[in-house]
């Protein structure tokens, strides 16, 4: 795809990136105790970096981006799967949450938390894999 040449929607992409990154942060550890979670968290963020490619193109993202979508989904399924080995090892039922006190900054970790970074970067990497790929397929189409 190349560069849409409006200012406009250059410079909405370069503000609102961070902002809609901050604010799936926000739903992604809200998503425990009211709405919110992995899986909206990672459609905001894909949203973010959607943007982002419509306005500097696809070359622009994977350079910002710097890790393959595809590597994103391998990791969140990786993380999903983990975040289920913690009940076992204390011989509790499957995806039995647990719950550890960080002292230093007295925040809790759990084994939801870990299960819900791994659903958002599924998301994450799921969305963007379809979205570079319809660009390039686009951009395919357009050098016949």
């Amino acid at each position: 795809m190349v560069r849409s040449g409006t200012l406009i929607l250059n410079v909405a992409a370069r503000l609102l990136l961070p902002l809609q990154l901050m604010f799936s942060l926000f739903l992604l550890l809200r998503g425990h105790d009211e709405p919110g979670g992995g899986f909206i968290a990672g459609l905001v963020a894909a949203g973010g970096f959607a943007l982002y490619l419509f306005a500097y193109g696809r070359r622009a993202l994977g350079a910002m981006i710097k890790v393959s979508p595809r590597d994103l989904v391998g990791v969140g399924l990786l993380l999903g799967v983990a975040s289920t080995l913690p009940a076992w090892w204390h011989g509790q039922p499957f995806f039995t949450a647990q719950w550890w006190t960080l002292p230093v900054i007295d925040f809790k970790a759990s084994t939801p938390l870990i299960f819900d970074i791994g659903v958002y970067l599924v998301v994450l990497g799921s969305v963007l894999t379809a979205i570079t790929a319809l660009v390039k397929t686009d951009q395919a189409d357009d050098e016949r």
